[in-house]
């Protein structure tokens, strides 16, 4: 078993010098409905701090909503649902899910519903098959691993925990044995990778991160971030890194500091943290871990 350090950081591409704008990443986010505002937020103040150019594709009152809330902290263009085209297309990255509705509109109450999110996911996949993806949230929990390998995409990192992944690609007849073994677990984790093409990030006590070809543990993190929207922080994270890194290097960074930053918060306040302290905590730990791979 392979364990994440810092000495990862040292494969991070980090904007030269002589850079100029746009090209130390361009990301869009795909996400928010009626019923779930603050997910995309999350992703939104990390990523922001991370790419040069962020665009936020949402539904237009939750638009409205997320404009007013946002501090001066991070930026983005807002974007409405249905004029995404133009963005996606000089996107180096998208992440779509966070905040997207699953369930049926009697469960959302807002008349909202998982086809709709199903929809919108496939049609954008099959238009942009070519992009680098990351699925998160609403967006595993509509589709299947099958529909997206079938559309031929294969820059994909997907991020669910064991419920989503189950659901995704279609494991509900796994024993229970496996789940009970981390060997087990990475092994089926290892194969799902490999028969889908895609990079997967388990969310658990101990991430697995597989590509199918190299599988990758990380045991940062603690009991505080069993809390809502740490995983909207690292989808952020991971979907800011994909615009100009591979795939398993960006997961699998993405995993351990995102469970670093927790740890850091873990000593001031114990599990007594939320997501919000954990976004602004990622930068100064990305930072800090890049600074000390280095060393």
């Amino acid at each position: 078993m392979k364990y994440i350090n810092q000495t990862i950081l040292n494969q991070l591409n980090l904007p030269a010098k002589e850079s100029h704008k746009g090209e130390n990443g361009r990301l869009t986010i795909i996400g928010g409905s009626k019923l779930f505002h603050g997910s995309p937020l999350l992703g939104l103040q990390v990523a922001s701090q991370i790419v040069d150019m962020l665009y936020f594709v949402s539904i237009e009152g939750n638009l409205e909503l997320v404009k007013n809330l946002k501090s001066n902290l991070y930026s983005f263009i807002a974007v409405p649902f249905g004029k995404e085209t133009d963005y996606i297309k000089q996107s180096d990255a998208i992440l779509i899910g966070p905040g997207m509705v699953r369930g049926d509109k009697n469960y959302t109450g807002t008349g909202e519903s998982g086809i709709q999110t199903q929809e919108k996911v496939l049609s954008l996949l099959k238009q942009y098959p070519n992009k680098k993806w990351v699925l998160d949230a609403g967006a595993l929990q509509t589709i299947t691993a099958k529909q997206v390998y079938n559309l031929d995409v294969r820059n994909i990192i997907v991020t669910p925990h064991r419920k989503e992944f189950v659901s995704y690609f279609n494991a509900e007849n796994v024993n229970q044995e496996v789940w009970d073994s981390i060997e087990k677990t990475a092994q089926l984790v290892w194969k799902k990778a490999q028969e889908f093409g895609c990079t997967i990030i388990l969310k658990g006590k101990i991430d697995i991160i597989s590509n199918g070809q190299q599988t990758l543990f990380n045991q940062t993190g603690n009991e505080g971030m069993t809390k809502g929207g740490t995983g909207d922080v690292l989808a952020g994270l991971v979907s800011a890194l994909t615009c100009t890194n591979d795939l398993l290097t960006s997961a699998s960074i993405a995993a351990f500091i995102n469970g670093l930053a927790g740890d850091e918060l873990y000593k001031a306040v114990g599990p007594f943290f939320n997501a919000d302290q954990l976004a602004q905590k990622v930068p100064e730990l990305l930072w800090e871990q890049i600074n000390k791979a280095k060393a």
